[in-house]
């Protein structure tokens, strides 16, 4: 571990030598480049590209607000990748989609159960086409396809507009692929390392001969192998959707998705990372303590339908519905505790078998417009959210034998058990309401305004695992933004907004904690470059909430003069968190576009500390500073090749494991790619991940952990018609 630990230094001290020139190079390539884009700007007009936010496809956005707004006029930090970031550099999933995003972190802490978090923070708040889509637990179970999607939305901070419940981290908006006017076709076979299988087609375009009815299906098939030892993915995607224009203003769509996705050899939790003396355990990177009887399979439906109108006025009325039908089956081995440092001994190893329903009812009206007051223009956009969710959950738990010794770095699961029968471990329904409205304030030609609110209304009934979910909660939240233009280029801007966080979790006698509350702030300042294709920010943000649950341990035994003491004998194995105030505050530098039209950039840097109310440092196993920075340069002369690059890095990160500071070095994954066309229709493409085979971890959010891919390579062929 120490040669791991010099080696990992060592190489990014190399890496922050490199950055540091190539920022160098980018600043005067940027000025260089500058000069010639306003010498040329006339004739790169066709290479332009407009990035903008929200629920529709073409233009406009609702971004963080609910407002058709630019990037410029949105008073929070916004990232977007997009279709052509997700192709080129191989991002078939969201957690490796999600990994790219300045300021966000993806917590592999399983290899079907993903955490991620954002300015110190969970994030909980996920939407499609602007619709939220709640995950249970704020885990995505599975990894979520990304052949879906035209684009991906990030706005980072509290979003009581967007949401009006949730942490002050971050909301992620999926924007749906929809049906286009004009007849397009595509479709790539890929094949990699671990003898990873993919396949997509995509075919859109107008079913009828005006071109008023149009339609659009999307498959996707992903079968793989692992670095892992036992562990296997078969993912299969399928969606289609209709769109009619019933007259020039009213219009209607439909659609269905499912993705099938089966695991076998997951983990629950992971790997112990030291012996009981606080000695780390040296693992190969293949190591998990899971065994190849288990499996985690899931399968998510999701329909909806639309229908909008738009008035004489200007003004839009859209009502959507939402179903999602969720169901997951799962046998899984947990393995607890720390091996003795001679014998390997300690593991204990329990398993269960998980079948569970989650159903949710989803239904939307928003109205926006615009309004004269005072001799100005103003947007408005009101709006109304109700949702009615149901889930069920079973539980068939066994104990098993121990592991056997851990022996240089090597774990051997038990065999598996015989469960007894099943019992319902969940029952909730939950019904929330949510009102919000909010005007966008044209109050001069270089100031704008933006108030708004978001009430919302949530009512449960039902346990888990033997905790009343029962609760009565309501919370009226204000928004308030504002956007100065310094310049044609150059805009100020500053936001503030309410936190309401309703909470799950139970403390050590098991009651549930009320929702936490806080405050969140932000302000920076944003501006366009290169004819517009460049986009660059800079912001500052200061969040504080309270009674935060945080996991603490678990539940061990009925004797009250020991840590983890509980009167109930059938709560003990079970997890219990205590309430803390968490206070972040940080700051954040971001890039987007081109600078030349050749010449991509994306990325940015996040530094922060998170701090609890005496001052201490908290939630460690988050980065306090990371950088995310990717770039492509085309050269269509040379068979349309493109050339591109990545890096992700984190500072470092720790936690405790039998009592000793466990502590992840700073580190950084780099991944390259390249492409050329082979035909006009026929293009080729050669991804690299890990490139230096960087040794880490996933996530030390507990005191388990398992290490994260080394090197891979991909090949893809890609048909377009």
């Amino acid at each position: 571990m120490q040669e791991f630990s010099d080696m990992t230094a060592l190489r990014c001290n190399r890496l922050r030598i490199l950055l540091t020139a190539t920022s160098v190079f980018a600043m005067m390539a940027i000025g260089a480049a500058h000069a010639e884009a306003t010498a040329d700007a006339s004739a790169d007009s066709e290479a332009r590209e407009v990035v903008v936010i929200g629920k529709r496809v073409i233009k406009g956005s609702a971004g963080a607000t609910g407002l058709d707004l630019s990037l410029r006029e949105t008073p929070q930090s916004v990232t977007i990748v997009t279709a052509a970031q997700i192709r080129d550099f191989g991002l078939t999933d969201a957690n490796q989609l999600l990994a790219t995003i300045p300021g966000i972190n993806v917590e592999a802490d399983e290899t079907d159960r993903t955490y991620y978090n954002s300015r110190g923070f969970d994030i909980i708040n996920f939407q499609v086409d602007g619709v939220g889509q709640p995950l249970d637990w704020g885990l995505q179970v599975g990894a979520l396809d990304t052949a879906l999607y035209e684009r991906i939305e990030a706005i980072r901070g509290a979003t009581g507009m967007l949401t009006g419940t949730g942490n002050p981290s971050a909301t992620i908006n999926y924007i749906r692929k929809r049906p286009t006017k004009a007849f397009q076709a595509s479709a790539s076979a890929s094949y990699g390392s671990w003898d990873n299988k993919r396949v997509t087609a995509d075919v859109s375009g107008p079913l009828n001969e005006g071109g008023t009815v149009a339609g659009r299906f999307v498959y996707a098939k992903t079968n793989t192998d692992s670095y892992l030892d036992y562990y296997g993915v078969d993912r299969s995607v399928y969606y289609g959707v209709l769109s009619w224009d019933i007259t020039p203003k009213l219009k209607a769509t439909a659609g269905y998705s499912q993705q099938d996705n089966l695991a076998d050899g997951v983990t629950w939790g992971a790997l112990p990372l030291t012996y009981s003396d606080g000695t780390p355990i040296d693992y190969d990177v293949s190591a998990t303590s899971s065994a190849p009887w288990t499996y985690w399979n899931t399968h998510d439906h999701q329909s909806f339908g639309e229908l909008s109108y738009g008035f004489d006025n200007g003004w839009t009325i859209k009502g959507i519905y939402t179903r999602k039908s969720y169901d997951e089956d799962a046998r899984l081995l947990y393995p607890s505790g720390t091996p003795d440092p001679d014998t390997g001994l300690g593991v204990v190893a329990y398993s269960g078998m998980y079948p569970s329903i989650i159903k949710q009812d989803m239904f939307d009206v928003v109205a926006s417009g615009h309004v004269s007051l005072f001799g100005r223009e103003h947007q408005v956009v009101l709006g109304a959210n109700s949702t009615h969710a149901a889930s069920y959950k079973w539980e068939r738990s066994a104990d098993l034998p121990s592991y056997a010794p851990i022996v240089d770095g090597h774990i051997t699961p038990p065999a598996q058990p015989t469960y007894p029968d099943a019992y319902l471990s969940e029952q909730i329904k939950t019904d929330t309401t949510r009102i919000y409205g909010a005007i966008h304030l044209n109050l001069s030609d270089k100031l704008t305004g933006i108030v708004g609110f978001n009430a919302v209304d949530l009512k449960a009934v039902g346990d888990s695992y033997r905790v009343s979910q029962d609760r009565s909660e309501n919370k009226v939240s204000p928004y308030v933004g504002a956007v100065y233009d310094v310049s044609e280029h150059v805009s100020l801007y500053a936001s503030y907004t309410d936190i309401f966080d309703p909470q799950s979790q139970s403390d050590v006698n098991f009651v549930r904690f009320n929702a936490a509350t806080g405050k969140s702030y932000e302000a920076g300042v944003k501006s366009e470059g290169f004819d517009n294709r460049l986009y660059a920010t800079a912001s500052v943000f200061k969040s504080e909430q309270y009674d935060l649950a945080e996991f603490t341990g678990y539940l061990q035994n009925t004797d009250a003069s020991l840590p983890g003491y509980t009167t109930k004998p059938e709560l003990v194995g079970k997890s219990y968190y205590t309430g803390i105030d968490t206070f972040v505050e940080g700051y954040e530098l971001e890039v987007a576009g081109k600078v030349t039209p050749q010449w991509s950039l994306n990325g940015g840097w996040t530094s922060l500390s998170i701090k609890d109310r005496d001052g201490n440092n908290v939630r460690n196993y988050l980065p306090r500073q990371t950088l995310k920075l990717s770039t492509t340069y085309s050269l269509p002369q040379y068979r349309d090749m493109k050339l591109g690059a990545a890096v992700r890095w984190q500072s470092d990160v720790s936690t405790t494991s039998a009592g000793t500071l466990f502590t992840q070095d700073a580190y950084s994954v780099i991944d390259l790619m390249g492409s050329f066309r082979l035909t006009d229709h026929v293009r080729a493409s050669l991804n690299l991940k890990n490139a230096l085979d960087e040794k880490y971890f996933g996530g030390l959010q507990w005191d388990q952990a398992f290490y994260a891919a080394p090197r891979s390579v991909m090949v893809t062929l890609d048909w377009t018609y």
